[in-house]
């Protein structure tokens, strides 16, 4: 059975939103913990404890939840850092230290 070709077009669409999805936003816990975690595949070194420390007390709980979720992901299926992505990780990480 063919489909008509507008539904067509729909169903490839949707597939295809479905395969995208979006990090979580910057500045909150979870985008924190989601840079640290890709730090750690990148091989670069992280203060983990300065990182958190900057948190304010009510985001910290939330960011160890996420960075252990993102562990958990990373060990199962770690990947590979092109040097651009290198670069921005560290500039974020370098910059969550900071706040």
């Amino acid at each position: 059975m063919r489909l008509p070709p507008r539904l067509a077009a729909l169903s490839l669409t949707l597939g295809l939103s479905a395969c995208t999805t979006a990090g979580p936003l910057p500045g909150t816990p979870e985008f924190a913990a989601a840079q640290v975690s890709r730090a750690y595949d990148c091989g670069l070194r992280v203060d983990r404890n300065r990182v958190v420390r900057q948190m304010p007390q009510e985001e910290r709980r939330r960011f160890a939840m996420a960075n252990a979720a993102y562990a958990v992901k990373s060990y199962k299926a770690p990947r590979a850092c092109d040097p651009a992505e290198r670069a921005s990780v560290q500039r974020d990480v370098t910059a969550l230290a900071r706040r």
